[in-house]
């Protein structure tokens, strides 16, 4: 049995995505075994970031600056904005380097079990951001799920008036698929055959 401090430390990490309790076990281990090299750095990386992380107000991804360094990346295209549901979605995509353009979180999707509704969501931002032009395209990647894909239609709706080519991901995503969990190449498929909605 191993103490209550590093059984806590053991429930915390379990309670992280990805990890069940005996990976957060070996998680710790790992640390205990390498406590003088790994547990400090881990620690002042986690204290750097917990200080340091703000969400943009720009876009609503969580960075260590506001705007994020994609909003402030000059080399980014503004004409093309991709919307997703969260930040995991948002790292997903940007990580598969395949979209120049710019982002913006939703914070969710709308959900009527979960009682999630358009104003619940980072809609209004959105509506603003286009309306201040300079805009093209706006790529709607929300998940393949039942509210992703109610969310996309109820955004195209509002989207409709103004003067912008509004685009989806292909229907190659997996059906109750999740972006944050497919592969690049999927991504990238998704991205080439994006069409237009309605």
């Amino acid at each position: 049995m191993a103490s209550q401090e590093i059984e806590t430390l053991a429930a915390a990490l379990a309670r992280l995505p990805g990890l069940g309790p005996r990976s957060a076990r070996r998680a710790v281990l790992w640390l205990v075994k390498r406590r003088e090299s790994a547990l400090p750095a881990l620690l002042e990386a986690l204290a750097t970031v917990g200080e340091a992380l703000v969400e943009c107000d720009t876009c609503g991804n969580v960075d260590t600056t506001n705007p994020c360094g994609i909003c402030a990346d000059p080399r980014r295209d503004g004409k093309g904005l991709c919307v997703v549901e969260d930040v995991a979605d948002l790292w997903a995509l940007d990580r598969a380097k395949l979209f120049t353009g710019k982002y913006h979180v939703l914070g969710g999707k709308l959900s009527a079990l979960d009682g999630i509704r358009p104003e619940d969501l980072n809609i209004a931002s959105l509506l603003s951001r286009v309306e201040e032009g300079g805009i093209d395209e706006v790529v709607l990647a929300m998940n393949a799920t039942l509210e992703g894909q109610t969310t996309a239609h109820y955004l195209a709706e509002r989207l409709e008036d103004f003067p912008v080519r509004i685009t989806q991901l292909a229907h190659g995503l997996p059906v109750g698929g999740e972006l944050d969990y497919l592969d690049e190449g999927t991504l990238a498929q998704a991205l080439r055959a994006r069409r237009p909605l309605g």
